[in-house]
């Protein structure tokens, strides 16, 4: 699909800027290396997104300049990554990240920059150990993964199992009548911007599913109407559309009028901070009423949606038990409509 690079940013297209040439009349000479992506081919134009899927892995290696870690800690990573097999463009970013870090880790302990000792399973597991409160549990099963991916890799030795970290656990649904408190208190708001403030957060929360860093980029603009249902259009780190669950769409359709092209639940600045606070202490309902919490809530909607598509049935008659299953399950099948997933995510309780 053309693309041209006013509408595109880092954020929907991952991949390297590639020209094709058109007749056209236009030339355009500004300098695109502002846009912070490998190297456009420029014509009179034309420009097409390509995905890092279909992107050399070498790209990614030698295109990466960092300005945190040391010349010797960056050739290392570079070396390394560039030494493993059968990597694609995103996957050599992953185990850039992973193998910077490590190098970083070791480079501090006045280790030898060797694949035969940064790679060793007792630098690893020390290096795991040492950085806990940096990442979420999340984050440093992935990077043990990678790493334990990159030593197999070069050695075609399979290292012992890493250090095993607690799995994050998801939040405890709000019920129903908590939701309806929490709406309730919204509509009692001492003024109609914090009125309709609210209602965003909530309707975003438990109708979409939307997090914290995902509530940071909405405006009221990116609420639309499709396909008989409402929708909302997330910016970020993970861009996607997500249609709303039929309950909230009146409460956040009068939110997002109200907001326009302004932030849905407040502030001016894109790199704001704690943007929710003062919404989530003003609808704080006394001791008879749980805090309101993100990702409490954001659980409600996965729960609900889970029920809906009937998830459980699946995953028992599948004996699937893992999420990472389902994630490869998923790359085979075909993309959904945007009429189906309307209509499958939209529900129609709540």
């Amino acid at each position: 699909m053309p693309c041209h690079p006013e509408s595109m940013n880092e954020d929907t297209c991952e991949g390297g800027w590639h020209g094709e040439q058109e007749k056209t009349n236009v030339t355009d000479t500004r300098d695109y290396n502002s846009y912070n992506h490998p190297p456009l081919v420029a014509y009179n134009t034309v420009y097409y997104c390509v995905m890092q899927a279909n992107s050399h892995p070498g790209l990614a290696i030698e295109s990466w300049a960092p300005r945190l870690y040391s010349p010797a800690v960056a050739d290392f990573t570079k070396k390394v990554v560039s030494s493993c097999k059968g990597i694609s463009y995103s996957r050599a970013k992953a185990l850039i990240f992973a193998v910077a870090k490590l190098a970083a880790f070791a480079e501090s302990r006045g280790l030898a920059l060797t694949t035969e000792v940064v790679l060793q399973t007792s630098v690893i597991n020390r290096y795991l150990s040492s950085d806990p409160k940096n990442f979420n549990p999340a984050t440093l099963r992935t990077i043990a993964t990678n790493l334990r991916s990159v030593r197999l890799n070069l050695t075609q030795e399979s290292p012992p199992d890493s250090i095993r970290f607690e799995r994050e656990r998801a939040k405890a649904p709000y019920t129903v009548n908590e939701i309806d408190a929490f709406l309730t208190l919204a509509q009692h708001q001492p003024t109609v911007s914090r009125r309709h403030r609210a209602n965003a957060l909530i309707s975003l929360g438990v109708g979409a599913g939307l997090s914290g860093a995902d509530l940071r980029y909405v405006r009221g603009s990116d609420i639309s109407h499709v396909s008989g249902g409402l929708v909302v259009h997330v910016g970020g780190s993970h861009p996607r559309v997500v249609p709303v669950l039929r309950k909230f769409h009146e409460l956040l359709d009068f939110a997002a009028d109200y907001a326009g092209e302004a932030y849905i639940v407040g502030g001016v600045d894109r790199a704001r901070k704690n943007i929710t606070s003062g919404l989530v202490a003003s609808l704080a309902g006394g001791i008879d009423l749980p805090p309101l919490d993100l990702r409490r809530m954001r659980s409600t909607w996965l729960i609900f949606v889970a029920e809906v598509i009937g998830l459980q049935a699946f995953m028992a008659a599948a004996g699937v038990n893992c999420s990472q299953r389902l994630g490869d399950i998923v790359s085979f099948l075909p993309p959904v409509g945007e009429e189906d997933s309307v209509r499958l995510l939209s529900g129609r309780r709540c």
